[in-house]
């Protein structure tokens, strides 16, 4: 399973990938323009602290057939190797995607609200799929959904990956991992909020004083 982590923010990236096996970054246009940064500059910031091996989605902004062709084309050219176009499963969308396939970019069909969307985005070739899950709770049972899309994609025989987006909380990011998704990205804050349990404090804490109480050092070596 590939760990991903949806923000604009490099020195999250970099503080969480020393902890962490982060295996990529997804961006879009909303997390870019709230950073306050240029699109060129998230991407200078983020390829700075990438390694090769590590998966960078960025998405196309343009609306019309050859419009968002020509943006996943400039987007896919960034980077030698694991730069994605994320693109949307509109009409124009869903069209460009199969027309981006046939031309050997790297596609994720982003803004995925259903398992039908997702699945006709497989069809096409798409690389990595983006369902929605928070989003579409307001429509239905969000993570109920991508499980079923992704027996769809079993039963199909479909390679296209599941890149689970949109999470509120861990639980859900939790829900997913056990379905056996092949991806999820997930914002930094809910990744801590998952890292971080206070228990494991008041036990590191609790181990940390009976050692000095007995040893009078809080090292294993004095």
């Amino acid at each position: 399973m590939e760990f991903i982590l949806d923000t604009a923010d490099a020195e999250q990236v970099r503080k969480l990938s020393e902890i962490m096996t982060i295996s990529g970054v997804t961006t879009n246009p909303t997390i870019i323009t709230c950073s306050g940064k240029t699109p060129e500059q998230v991407f200078s910031e983020m390829n700075a602290v990438l390694e090769p091996s590590q998966k960078f989605f960025m998405q196309t902004v343009a609306g019309d057939y050859e419009g968002i062709l020509e943006d996943a084309r400039t987007i896919c050219a960034l980077r030698p190797q694991n730069m994605y176009a994320k693109i949307p499963v509109t009409h124009e969308g869903l069209r460009a995607i199969k027309q981006a396939k046939r031309e050997g970019l790297n596609v994720l069909a982003t803004a995925i609200y259903s398992p039908d969307q997702a699945f006709f985005a497989a069809m096409n070739g798409a690389d990595y799929l983006a369902p929605y899950v928070n989003r579409m709770c307001n429509y239905g049972d969000g993570v109920q959904w991508v499980r079923e899309l992704q027996q769809m994609l079993d039963a199909n025989g479909l390679d296209s990956k599941i890149c689970a987006a949109s999470f509120k909380n861990g639980n859900q990011v939790h829900e997913l991992m056990l379905a056996g998704v092949g991806a999820v990205t997930v914002a930094p804050d809910v990744v801590r909020a998952m890292l971080d349990h206070p228990g494991t404090k008041i036990a590191v804490d609790e181990f940390t004083q009976a050692w000095k109480s007995a040893f009078g050092r809080d090292a294993f070596a004095k």
